[in-house]
């Protein structure tokens, strides 16, 4: 009886450690989980990913086939308790920062997860640095636990096919019509040069890539938050060409800036000229009209006025001259 007392006893202990202790859990911080029972997660009634505005930036398309049950997503804390037949699958939610080049699949591919390769539309071999900050959505942790064997490596390889499509298709705005005159050397001198629009429109290529990939989160249930393409590197056989043709754009920018500048001094110095000529004009004539105001005033006066103003100013004029020549009458 003591031996069979010791069996249930050990028995009873084991299985306490085995089902009950060991079913405790807990759930970090910065994590999210999910608890499957045989096999199957936990659902939240019939509703599905196409029930949450995440699925907004799918295509028609894309909403048939990626369309995922909504799950229970079990928070922060603890302890949880689980039953043998149940499983509980952990997410770290924590934002995460990668090399864009890094492939999950091929650590060598990509010149070692350093340089990612892209064609531009004029066919030169361009190599992009930059970082992607990623993580785990917890709006739709089902297609990341189960419904995706490798997440990550989805969501690299989505964006890099969107990246490469991109650069292989960009083309610079249009200048605007009061800022830059297309006819002007400094317009044309780049035509065709399609690593110089990439670099001057680097943060409208990475306000791009963050669009096209907010799909990512109903696709794959991760999040890109951002995009940092820090780097737009041209062949080593096609940078020096490049550097002399920014030189020369440089150095024709410049001077069309000096033109302009001596330009607009000489506007400035001929309207002040012009400015000075009508001033000196109208003092010249500002004294006659004055003398055709007073003299239609004394004419209005009656006809003994005006023959008194002239004699009076003959006087002061004689009184001025020093030598007087008087006509003789002749008889």
């Amino acid at each position: 009886m003591s031996i069979l007392f010791g069996v249930m006893v050990g028995f009873a202990a084991w299985f306490l450690m085995r089902y009950l202790v060991a079913g405790l859990y807990t759930v970090n911080q910065n994590e999210r989980a999910v608890k499957t029972s045989f096999g199957r997660a936990q659902r939240v009634g019939e509703q599905t990913t196409l029930d949450d505005p995440l699925s907004e930036m799918l295509t028609l398309d894309e909403k048939g086939r990626y369309t995922y049950p909504q799950v229970r997503v079990i928070p922060p804390g603890g302890p949880y308790f689980r039953w043998p037949w149940e499983k509980v699958y952990k997410a770290s939610i924590a934002t995460e920062t990668i090399n864009m080049a890094w492939d999950p699949e091929d650590p060598e591919a990509n010149h070692r997860g350093t340089i990612l390769e892209a064609v531009t539309k004029d066919q030169l071999n361009t190599g992009l640095t930059g970082q992607i900050r990623y993580r785990v959505s917890d709006r739709n942790l089902y297609a990341y636990l189960f419904g995706v064997k490798n997440p990550l490596a989805h969501v690299m390889g989505y964006f890099v096919s969107v990246l490469r499509e991109r650069i292989a298709n960009f083309e610079a705005p249009p200048p605007d019509p009061g800022v830059l005159d297309p006819s002007s050397p400094d317009a044309t001198i780049v035509s065709g040069i399609s690593i110089n629009d990439l670099r001057k429109n680097l943060r409208d290529l990475n306000e791009h890539m963050d669009h096209e990939c907010l799909s990512s989160s109903a696709r794959y249930g991760m999040v890109l938050d951002a995009t940092l393409i820090t780097g737009i590197d041209p062949p080593q056989e096609v940078e020096s060409a490049l550097a002399a043709i920014n030189t020369a754009y440089n150095q024709v920018s410049s001077d069309i800036s000096l033109a302009q500048a001596s330009a607009d001094q000489k506007i400035v110095q001929s309207k002040r000229a012009v400015e000075i000529e009508t001033l000196k004009a109208q003092a010249e004539v500002e004294p006659l009209a004055k003398l055709a105001s007073q003299l239609a005033t004394l004419k209005a006066s009656g006809p003994a006025a005006l023959r008194a103003y002239v004699r009076n100013v003959r006087l002061s004029l004689f009184e001025q001259a020093k030598t007087i020549f008087v006509e003789a009458r002749r008889s």
